[in-house]
């Protein structure tokens, strides 16, 4: 059996890292834009909108606009999961636990 201690060090580390990591996150950003780049959407890591900015040129379709805005978000809301997945990922292997446990 292994070591309790050494297993409670690895848990505190894991836990400092994922802190760590999360205070990486809300400070990152990822760009999404829609409709050849008219509806550009910015968010943190943490799934925070952080801006929308709209090309003077799209507004005057309130329908298309509503689209774009809308495919613009969904896509920076992945790209944020993804971005939040992978560096939760790299805290996982670097304790040698199991792709997929976080």
């Amino acid at each position: 059996m292994k070591d309790p201690m050494k297993m409670l060090r690895q848990v505190q580390q894991m836990q400092d890292r994922m802190s760590k990591v999360q205070e990486e996150l809300e400070t990152e950003t990822v760009e999404a834009s829609a409709g050849g780049g008219a509806v550009r959407v910015v968010a943190t890591g943490t799934q925070k909108l952080v801006s929308v900015t709209i090309d003077s040129d799209a507004a005057s379709d309130t329908e298309m606009l509503q689209d774009l805005v809308v495919a613009a978000v969904n896509e920076a809301m992945e790209k944020s999961k993804q971005l939040a997945a992978s560096k939760m990922q790299s805290v996982a292997s670097g304790l040698g636990l199991p792709p997929g446990l976080l």
